[in-house]
């Protein structure tokens, strides 16, 4: 059930990205599908808890595959699929490796490996597919705002998800005997 949420929400982020304009907070610029790119860091690493991280890599390739797709077929152009498909390969695999080698209760390790992880993946997506460097969507002088309202937003869930984690007595007994 685990993987079928991860993936879900994947889909779900893109077509949110897709279908609805940027959320303008002040100076920050932060895409709709922002508030689901949280999710799947915290749904990531409960997939990992889960199956293991081999087949987790495995899942993550779907995943890929999957984004890929559902953002071409949403309109996206090959440079904003690249773009995320970079994103997403990079800043899903650190967060696997750091979740991966932290030796902290499960609630910290989701949620320092999600920041280091969405951090990663906003920086790589807006630089490579929405500055001038990309597709030329946001001119350089916004680039910085929308890493960070991305990052803040992202940083949020994980907060928020770190602690609903740490009160669920099955994922303590989960992460206990795993």
């Amino acid at each position: 059930m685990r993987i079928i949420f991860y993936l879900t929400v994947i889909v779900l982020a893109n077509f949110v990205t897709a279908a609805f304009s940027p959320l303008h907070l002040g100076a920050f610029i932060v895409p709709m599908g922002t508030l689901f790119i949280g999710i799947t860091f915290i749904l990531r690493d409960l997939v990992q808890n889960q199956h293991g991280r081999v087949k987790t890599y495995m899942i993550i390739g779907i995943a890929l595959i999957l984004s890929a797709v559902v953002s071409y077929l949403h309109g996206d152009t090959l440079l904003i699929v690249l773009a995320s498909a970079l994103s997403f390969a990079i800043s899903e695999t650190t967060d696997t490796e750091i979740y991966s080698r932290l030796k902290l209760p499960m609630s910290w390790r989701v949620f320092y490996s999600g920041l280091v992880g969405g951090c990663l993946d906003s920086a790589i997506f807006v630089v490579i597919g929405l500055s001038p460097l990309g597709a030329n969507f946001l001119p350089w002088a916004a680039v910085p705002a929308a890493i960070v309202g991305q990052v803040i937003v992202k940083t949020i869930i994980q907060g928020i998800g770190a602690i609903v984690l740490s009160r669920i007595p099955k994922l303590q007994k989960e992460e206990a005997l795993g």
